[in-house]
């Protein structure tokens, strides 16, 4: 059984939570928060001990970073130094900045720890087959996609102290979005050109909508549009894939639909699937992995640092 420590206690800890509950040969020893009244409430509500500082977390085998954003870099290399944890698990996005990101890898391996960045999103069925056809070359060259993420977070959410900040959340491709980033950047490889346009349309420090247009070294082309103001909820995520022997689209809340199939000489499978929140079930799919020690299911150091490279491009 693999303990794991829960670094921060916040939107994300739930689902956190519920994919390790839901793992066989995983569960959450202790949880860290700096505010004391959220870590004791997550402690109660899971019978383990808590601490504020993370520097005092002993004898776990993981320690999941969930904290917010721009922290991640920080929190991750201190982690990684002053704890006895051989691997750490950190929640999108790794930092803001490439520049950040090289600095994290750096002090992690100094540390002699292992970095385990969260990707979750690659493990949804519909991406994992959609990347094997894509890599399979039965769709022949790919031409254009269209990326949407039309989301909803209400003035509530942007209330919380460190939302929409331009330190600590970097923007709505950064904190709602950057697993739609990191999806083409997973299909298509590396960028050539790429140049986003954001709107500071909600007064806040960072852009709640921006639409960018890319070229890949693949050739393919595409943009992506990227937005948290949605009327009253999230309206859709949609995804379509413009090839030579075929178009796929695939939509609903986390790409768990197909809504259109015309791939020369296959029928559409039957692989929808239903969510019951909006993160989908990638999580859980990341801790078997972890409980199973499939350390090669997780992203490269390379494909890491060209995917944060590809998000500061199109942000800055």
């Amino acid at each position: 059984m693999k303990k794991i420590a829960l670094v921060g206690c916040g939107r994300i800890s739930k689902r956190h939570i519920e994919a390790i509950n839901e793992t066989p040969g995983v569960e959450v020893a202790l949880v860290c928060d700096i505010i004391e009244e959220k870590a004791k409430e997550k402690a109660e509500l899971l019978n383990v001990p808590y601490v504020k500082d993370f520097k005092k977390i002993k004898g776990v085998d993981v320690i999941s970073v969930l904290t917010p954003s721009g922290n991640h870099p920080e929190h991750v290399a201190e982690i990684a130094e002053s704890t006895d944890a051989p691997y750490i698990v950190c929640e999108k996005p790794l930092s803001l900045t490439v520049r950040e990101a090289h600095e994290v890898f750096s002090r992690v391996d100094y540390a002699g720890k292992t970095l385990l960045p969260v990707y979750q999103n690659r493990y949804n069925p519909l991406i994992v087959m959609l990347k094997e056809l894509i890599d399979s070359g039965k769709l022949g060259n790919l031409y254009q996609f269209i990326c949407n993420v039309i989301w909803n977070r209400n003035d509530a959410y942007f209330d919380i102290d460190w939302h929409g900040t331009r330190s600590l959340d970097g923007g709505v491709l950064y904190t709602q979005a950057s697993h739609y980033v990191d999806m083409v950047h997973f299909f298509f490889g590396e960028l050539v050109s790429g140049k986003g346009q954001g709107g500071l349309l909600r007064g806040l420090e960072v852009y709640d909508s921006l639409s960018a247009v890319m070229r890949f070294k693949s050739g393919v082309v595409g943009s992506l549009n990227a937005t948290v103001s949605a009327y009253e909820k999230n309206y859709e995520t949609e995804f379509t894939l413009v090839a030579e022997k075929g178009i796929i689209r695939l939509a609903g809340t986390n790409l768990n639909t197909i809504r259109h199939w015309n791939v020369k000489g296959m029928e559409k499978p039957d692989m929808d699937f239903k969510l019951d929140h909006i993160y989908g079930k990638g999580h859980n799919t990341m801790y078997e992995y972890i409980s199973k020690e499939m350390w090669d299911k997780f992203p490269s150091r390379e494909d890491i640092l060209s995917g944060i490279h590809l998000m500061e491009k199109l942000s800055y």
